[in-house]
């Protein structure tokens, strides 16, 4: 039974991973900052062409508000991530202080 748990979990990290790493590799992210990046430009020259014309200039007009799509599942995961982060960081630097001291003073 505690096997099965344990491939369960091992799995689903193995996918979660490729999922991650595909999406860095296939330029995903880059695409979506890129695309951010164009409409700050557009919302720019709409900016200057409202000055040219003498327009009453108000910063909301230009600025896309971004959307919060937290929920309760998405603190929880936030929460748990930071946690596993600095319990393995915890975990790492114990090992290897502990591999560090053997191999210093066990000469």
């Amino acid at each position: 039974m505690n096997r099965n748990i344990f491939r369960f979990v091992g799995i689903i990290l193995v996918i979660l991973f490729l999922a991650l790493y595909l999406g860095q590799a296939t330029g995903y992210y880059k695409y979506e900052s890129n695309k951010k990046s164009v409409l700050t430009k557009k919302a720019i020259k709409r900016y200057e062409k409202d000055i040219k014309e003498g327009k009453t200039v108000n910063i909301k007009n230009y600025l896309q508000e971004e959307k919060n799509y937290s929920n309760i599942a998405s603190r929880i995961g936030l929460g748990v991530s930071n946690l596993l982060e600095v319990s393995f960081n915890k975990i790492i630097v114990y090992i290897f202080s502990s591999v560090e001291h053997e191999v210093n003073y066990k000469k």
